[in-house]
């Protein structure tokens, strides 16, 4: 790939990055306003599935796949970690809770290794275990540790398994009907927690940021799919810890959040680990 060829594919990146932070930043908007999260998480599904159906072009005698338990359980995944990551943000600042869910590609890592047998270079296991450092930087566990940041873990948990699952159904589905189906379960699996939360009735504001956190979100993860299509997975995955910039300018512009000393040496050993492992890629 050519060097205005990866300029092209860091800046798609990026803005689909900085799409999702912008819905994870309407969604801390609105947990502030005492919107219930599983409700934004299943608003977020279920906006993005009609949204993206048209452009699937999916038929119903398409949908058998989709009783895959892979694919079932990978949106499992993704819809915990959505919820998770909603519920973390309902307390604690924005960039502290993209620095703990960065355990996720850690925890991918993890498990291909154990179940794919896949051999790791000495070079990427040394810049995980820089990059597993910045997470214990920012969420500096103990016993003080604070809720939100449990659940900014338990998302980047999920993630990691998410992403694992993903690995697993390489090939298996086209990436855009992939995306559909994690919506279409995902709309599925929380509708019964959204329902049992009072809804935002006659609150237009408040159903705005709703469809700006489901589309903004659904963009982002769509022009993912975009990049993944267009170049390797593994030049892709590097890019996205640049989502740590993002994150930490909104907090700083949006809610006044900036992050203490040590959780800003934790998000550069993250960015540092992101960025050495696209390094790495574009030597080899």
């Amino acid at each position: 790939m050519s060097a205005l060829d990866l300029c092209r594919l860091a800046g798609t990146v990026f803005l689909a990055v900085t799409l999702v932070v912008t819905g994870d930043t309407c969604g801390k908007l609105l947990t502030q306003s005492g919107v219930d999260p599983f409700i934004i998480a299943w608003t977020r599904f279920a906006i993005a599935a009609l949204v993206l159906w048209p452009l699937a072009r999916l038929q119903w005698r398409e949908l058998g796949p989709m009783k895959d338990w892979r694919v079932i359980l990978r949106a499992v995944f993704i819809a915990g970690g959505i919820s998770s990551i909603l519920t973390a943000l309902e307390t604690e600042p924005i960039a502290n809770v993209f620095g703990a869910f960065f355990i996720g590609p850690i925890i991918s890592y993890v498990l291909a290794v154990v179940f794919l047998k896949e051999r790791p270079s000495a070079t990427h296991t040394v810049l995980l275990a820089v990059g597993f450092l910045g997470v214990l930087l920012v969420v500096k566990p103990g016993f003080g540790m604070a809720t939100g940041t449990l659940f900014a873990l338990l998302a980047g948990t999920s993630y990691g398994c998410y992403l694992f699952m993903t690995k697993l159904l390489a090939g298996a589905m086209r990436p855009t009907r992939l995306l559909l189906s994690q919506l279409l379960i995902g709309t599925v699996l929380l509708t019964p927690f959204g329902l049992s939360s009072p809804l935002p009735v006659n609150e237009i504001g408040v159903w705005l940021l709703l469809i700006a956190s489901a589309l903004t979100s659904a963009a982002g993860n769509y022009l993912l799919v975009i990049a993944n299509r267009t170049a390797d997975a593994s030049l892709v995955a590097p890019l996205v810890y640049t989502q740590l910039i993002s994150a930490t300018v909104l907090g700083v512009v949006v809610f006044g959040e900036w992050p203490d000393m040590t959780a800003f040496a934790g998000l550069f050993l993250i960015a540092a680990s992101g960025l050495g492992s696209l390094a790495t890629r574009r030597a080899a």
